[in-house]
């Protein structure tokens, strides 16, 4: 019984030592105090300690987001994200400090490298905090129009490093959140969704002002997505080379759609006018010609 019991002990310390052996297996850089080992070991906790912040991470923001609203849900959700990253990177070197690894010599020797990245990636860390700043002060909103480079888009999603757009031929633009904070861009709908639009019209010189008045007015009181409230309006612009210049301004719940609901009203001018035989004129040059004897 004695001799089982010694050899089973025995066993025990040739496995508890082959563990032990395979867990000191690894890459060691350096002798003495500014030595670094990377172990087995050591991965086996980053990776549980990476495992266990991710589950406690997870458990946070469902415990915080399971009462909010879908869009501030994904609002939380891409800040949380950028907050998720720094704690991975705290607990790997509060793992590693734990494990005996001095954190200050792989820092220090590591420093030109994360010099160069930050050089290199000046450009993804102004675009994660521009992302941060748009969802804190709410700048930028899903469901804004907003024009940039020209462009003018519907945003879609607003994520951590960019900004989604659908432009009005329903193609994608992808935008850089640091362009929110160094460009200057158009936001069509950031005090309210209405806007006000407008549409230029000229008409020929010796026309009845008030009757071209009347008729402009009554083709936006056609137009069923032309807001009642606050009245549309006709200006008289100015006084042309070809023609007398007009202006109609409106307003519109979706700009988005501006440029077909202005297309339409554009062909009842036309139609209006002719009906009542008011000309648009065109640009027009006379030329005399002198002759001598």
């Amino acid at each position: 019984m004695t001799k089982f019991i010694s050899t089973t002990l025995v066993l025990k310390s040739e496995i508890l030592e082959s563990i032990s052996e395979i867990l000191d297996y690894g890459l060691h850089i350096g002798e003495g105090e500014k030595s670094i080992n990377i172990t087995v070991g050591l991965l086996l906790i980053l990776t549980l300690a990476f495992l266990l912040t991710s589950f406690i991470l997870k458990s946070i923001r469902n415990f915080i987001t399971r009462k909010m609203d879908g869009e501030d849900r994904l609002k939380f959700v891409s800040i949380f994200k950028f907050i998720k990253y720094i704690v991975y990177i705290a607990v790997i070197l509060f793992t590693m400090s734990a494990a005996g690894i001095n954190i200050t010599v792989l820092i220090t020797a590591s420093a030109v490298l994360f010099v160069g990245l930050g050089l290199a990636l000046q450009e993804l860390f102004q675009d994660i905090i521009g992302g941060v700043f748009i969802i804190v002060d709410k700048s930028l909103q899903v469901g804004d129009i907003v024009e940039v480079e020209g462009k003018v888009g519907k945003v879609v999603e607003i994520k951590l490093r960019t900004t989604l757009a659908i432009t009005r031929d329903d193609k994608v633009i992808i935008m850089p959140n640091h362009k929110f904070m160094s460009d200057i861009i158009y936001n069509y709908t950031q005090n309210y969704k209405r806007t006000r639009e407008e549409i230029k019209v000229g008409v020929a010189y010796g026309s009845d002002i008030e009757k071209v008045t009347k008729v402009l007015i009554s083709c936006l009181e056609e137009e069923g997505q032309v807001l009642k409230k606050p009245s549309p309006f006709v200006l008289f612009d100015d006084f042309g080379d070809s023609g007398l210049l007009f202006s109609l301004h409106f307003y519109l719940n979706d700009s988005f759609q501006a440029l077909r609901i202005k297309s339409h009203i554009r062909y009842t001018i036309d139609r209006k006018f002719r009906e009542a035989s008011i000309t648009i004129p065109f640009p027009q040059r006379d030329v005399h010609l002198y002759s001598k004897d």
